[in-house]
């Protein structure tokens, strides 16, 4: 079974637990922060998926770098040491995000533009392009390409809305050599 199908299945499971006991944020928190000590500390993901290692000491580790989770993350990511799981922690986590933000409306976009943009740019793209995805709003990530010219363009799921100026300039192209 492929990476990303084994942690929608640990992801489900959790998103569902979440659900039934009104803690959606609470966990989608905790496991952000999963994430981040996981993908900072690549020792730590190594140290998980060593043979070298029980399974025991590998769930006494987790235990005590995320004390303050909820016993419902801490038995998920207890449960993935139990059946060698441990390199999916990440994919877990971003699995959930989907899961959590699909049941909010709610997308995630990247925006490609020449420069940061400012609060009000990125809430009137989300309004905009929010609707014409069917969602209720858009998490925008900002990423800055001085190779666009000028306009922006968007990637939202497998969507892309290119309204730059590099972009505009490459249809104009192939429709005068085509």
């Amino acid at each position: 079974m492929s990476n990303s199908a084994v942690a929608k299945r640990y992801a489900l499971a959790l998103f569902q637990l979440s659900k039934e006991h009104q803690l959606l944020d609470q966990m989608e928190t905790e496991l952000r922060v999963v994430k981040e000590v996981v993908t900072n500390n690549p020792g730590l993901t190594a140290l998980l998926v060593s043979p070298k290692l029980s399974k025991a000491k590998k769930k006494e580790i987790l235990a005590e770098a995320f004390s303050s989770a909820s016993p419902f993350v801490l038995n998920t990511l207890k449960i993935m040491i139990d059946r060698g799981r441990a390199d999916n922690l990440a994919a877990l986590v971003d699995q959930f995000v989907e899961l959590a933000n699909e049941d909010r409306g709610v997308a995630s976009a990247e925006v490609y533009s020449t420069r940061t943009l400012t609060a009000d740019e990125s809430a009137a793209l989300s309004s905009v392009f929010a609707s014409k995805v069917g969602k209720k709003s858009l998490t925008i990530n900002n990423i800055v390409d001085s190779n666009l010219l000028g306009g922006v363009k968007l990637r939202i799921g497998n969507r892309i809305f290119d309204g730059s100026l590099r972009g505009k300039l490459e249809r104009l192209e192939r429709t005068l050599l085509g």
